[in-house]
């Protein structure tokens, strides 16, 4: 397990974390519960040569982030409209790396979403968990749970953690491969 930080940015910084990664730029990518694109079009940035999904439950949020990719000439973004928590319309083993941002501590069967990021994730694909710290002062105080709590759970599943490291001052990040 290796261990780094982005602690001098208080807030999360989604352009360094993912330059970070080391992706390939024609990796298949699934941001699940993408909200407006915060995530998914940075990656769309760096997976030049490969497309991101990008699930959310909300139509508001599918649509802003439709608004986004047409104002930006993003192509290589799919949105798709789907309750992560009651699966994905994406085939078995198509992603190389998934995308859990700010979405855990919202979701109640966790066993579930990792099951189904293991389906979807092709054989050694990767994981990425950021979520609240326990011990935030700001953001939502329900359904916090820290990385050692998650990682019983991603171990029994079948996940390797890869890399842990603070994801600005108020979140925890792992990094996990199947």
């Amino acid at each position: 397990m290796e261990q780094s930080g982005f602690s001098n940015d208080k807030f999360i910084n989604p352009i360094a974390i993912l330059d970070s990664l080391k992706l390939k730029d024609d990796f298949i990518a699934c941001d699940l519960g993408c909200g407006s694109g915060g995530w998914a079009i940075p990656l769309s940035k760096i997976l030049t040569n490969g497309l991101v999904y990008a699930v959310d439950i909300l139509e508001e949020s599918i649509s802003a982030l439709r608004g986004k990719i047409a104002r930006e000439n993003i192509f290589n973004v799919k949105p798709v409209l789907s309750d992560i928590e009651k699966g994905v319309k994406i085939q078995d083993k198509e992603i190389d790396i998934a995308l859990l941002t700010n979405i855990l501590f919202q979701i109640e069967d966790k066993e579930s979403l990792i099951k189904e990021c293991r389906r979807i994730l092709k054989s050694r694909g990767l994981l990425l968990i950021i979520d609240w710290k326990k011990d935030a002062p700001l953001g939502p105080a329900a359904g916090r749970l820290s990385a050692d709590e998650i990682l019983p759970l991603l171990d029994r599943l079948g996940f390797r953690e890869e890399k842990r490291f603070d994801a600005g001052e108020y979140h925890w990040a792992l990094l996990l491969s199947k």
